[in-house]
């Protein structure tokens, strides 16, 4: 009992670590991606921000593991998964018109230097965030834990593109290069945008989404 109490406090925070991180990271990538013109880093810091509504929903989740065992999801957590899903699908449009845009106007960042700091950054936050969310998922047998750690695995991901195309455009200068990571972003955007939907129509913990079962 002692040793489950000690893995949902782990859990916890790490919850905490992954909103909070979330929320200053969307805020600095959000900020330097207007002020550099940067797409690719503007969708990076929008996802971060969309990542913190999914935090809060797990965050509840651990909260209420906390008090008893549960083994299906509240209609706040479902209610917090419609939301995510929702804001993926509008990142990913958003994305694919700012693309366009940018392909019309010929437009080209002013540096992405930004977005390689933040990317690599990004690379070893979210490594160890997902590494100790397996870690306790596995070890507390919760679906819903591993399926968070696996939603981490896809801001690794993410922080990938955004490393690739910042340091592509940095040596090269080819405009393209910031389209295209802009459109690896949505591309992910969609697949946790229909993830997020498919969870919200389950009260279970579980989910079988294109990664397999979570």
């Amino acid at each position: 009992m002692a040793k489950q109490a000690k893995l949902l406090k782990t859990a916890l925070i790490l919850a905490i670590i992954t909103i909070v991180y979330n929320v200053l990271e969307g805020l600095i990538s959000v900020y330097y991606g207007m002020e550099d013109e940067t797409l690719v880093l503007l969708g990076f810091g929008v996802d971060s921000f969309v990542e913190v509504i999914s935090g809060i929903g797990i965050l509840h989740l651990v909260l209420r593991m906390k008090k008893s065992a549960i083994k299906e999801r509240n209609q706040f957590e479902r209610q917090a998964l419609k939301i995510t899903g929702f804001a993926f699908y509008l990142l990913m449009l958003g994305l694919l018109v700012g693309s366009v845009i940018n392909i019309i106007n010929d437009a080209k960042p002013d540096t992405t230097f930004v977005g390689i700091i933040i990317s690599s950054i990004s690379i070893l936050t979210m490594y160890l965030l997902m590494r100790y969310k397996l870690k306790a998922g596995k070890a507390l047998n919760s679906d819903a834990i591993i399926a968070d750690a696996n939603c981490t695995k896809t801001c690794f991901y993410l922080s990938f593109i955004l490393l690739a195309s910042s340091l592509l455009y940095e040596f090269t200068g080819i405009g393209y290069v910031d389209i295209a990571g802009s459109l690896g972003v949505a591309w992910f955007a969609f697949k946790e945008g229909r993830e997020a939907f498919q969870k919200s129509r389950s009260e279970s913990l579980s989910c079988c989404c294109d990664d397999g079962c979570h």
